[in-house]
């Protein structure tokens, strides 16, 4: 839980300056990602309840901020970790096309977030869902996606940086892509944190796909849940999973940042052998997966980009804090306050 303060750390935007600033970049690049994918905006739900199967368990270790309603027969509710599930859901319920999809503001509270940097209890992020034919379960696809992806986000650093001179664009014009289990054949002595870290310093943006999945040490790259992201499906070119994280090089904390973990979702195969690998058939009786297994919901692909990490990446902040409101400890925000770090 230690902070980073970047040598001569200056804010280069006032308080107020940084308000409207969130809100460009926010409406900008949510408009952009909807026009580049074709998705329409959607009202999502802050809860959930335990029994339908609808929550990310993420990787199966985070405690679900829950309560209980008298109203609905005290049946456990929870607060939502990501709207993974949900979102392929709508895309069934609503019979959207190929190549068409939606988004949603997605609100979490994570109880056991490490709170750091980039990390805060309150996450908010864009969670998108795109209809997809089969024939589209590719790495081809999930490529060109991606490419759109980071173009918008590139085109929103040109509109903010344009609105502001005193702040310089960053970013590399392409987009670079590795595979999980390549870094670890070229950094075989580093962590997969410090993976990372090298190959965005190296690159500047990077998409790192195969995620989930163990690598050929017999560890995981990171934790990806067994009930959306294919990460157990053998692509075109030979390769284990069909997702990933965007990961780009952060210049004020010199280190590497995620702005984006998505991938195309699993078929009925897919789904089957993910949870049996991560011992968790059980699931599929729940409604969610019945009804997937049952061949009763679209092919998709989706992810979630989180709002406030691009905004704080955008406007070249030092602390994730500094462009929402959160709470943070004590000791962290003395520290903040020395550095000139100004917490919302």
């Amino acid at each position: 839980m230690e902070v980073i303060v970047p040598s001569n750390y200056r804010n280069k935007l006032l308080p107020e300056t940084t308000e409207i600033a969130i809100k460009l970049i926010k409406d900008y690049f949510q408009d952009s990602l909807s026009k580049a994918l074709n998705l329409r905006r959607v009202t999502a739900p802050l809860f959930v309840t335990a029994a339908s199967g609808l929550n990310d368990n993420l990787n199966g270790i985070e405690r679900p901020v829950s309560f209980r309603s008298p109203a609905l027969s005290n049946e456990e509710i929870q607060i939502v970790h990501s709207l993974a599930k949900w979102k392929r859901l709508k895309l069934g319920d609503y019979e959207i096309a190929p190549g068409y999809g939606l988004y949603t503001d997605m609100n979490a509270i994570r109880a056991d977030e490490e709170l750091d940097n980039l990390h805060s209890l309150y996450v908010d992020q864009w969670d998108w869902e795109q209809v997809i034919l089969p024939s589209q379960r590719t790495t081809r696809y999930l490529h060109e996606v991606v490419d759109k992806i980071y173009r918008a986000i590139r085109e929103t650093e040109l509109m903010i940086t344009g609105k502001f001179p005193n702040m310089k664009a960053f970013l590399p014009e392409k987009i670079t892509y590795v595979h999980a289990q390549d870094l670890l054949d070229r950094y075989p002595n580093l962590t997969a944190k410090q993976r990372e870290i090298e190959i965005c310093r190296e690159h500047g943006a990077v998409f790192i796909q195969g995620i989930g999945a163990k690598l050929s040490d017999g560890k995981k790259h990171d934790g990806r849940a067994p009930d959306y992201d294919d990460w157990s499906t053998t692509d075109e070119n030979g390769k284990i999973g069909l997702n990933g994280d965007l990961m780009v090089w952060n210049p004020v904390l010199e280190t590497a940042f995620e702005i984006s973990s998505m991938g195309i979702r699993v078929d009925p195969q897919a789904l089957n052998l993910q949870l049996d690998i991560e011992d968790c058939s059980e699931r599929k009786q729940l409604p969610f997966h019945s009804r997937l297994l049952e061949g009763r919901l679209p092919a998709s692909i989706g992810g979630g980009i989180g709002q406030s990490r691009l905004c704080m990446l955008l406007l070249q902040k030092a602390h994730i804090g500094e462009v929402q409101s959160s709470l943070w400890p004590e000791d962290q925000v003395k520290t903040c306050a020395t550095a000139g770090i100004n917490l919302l």
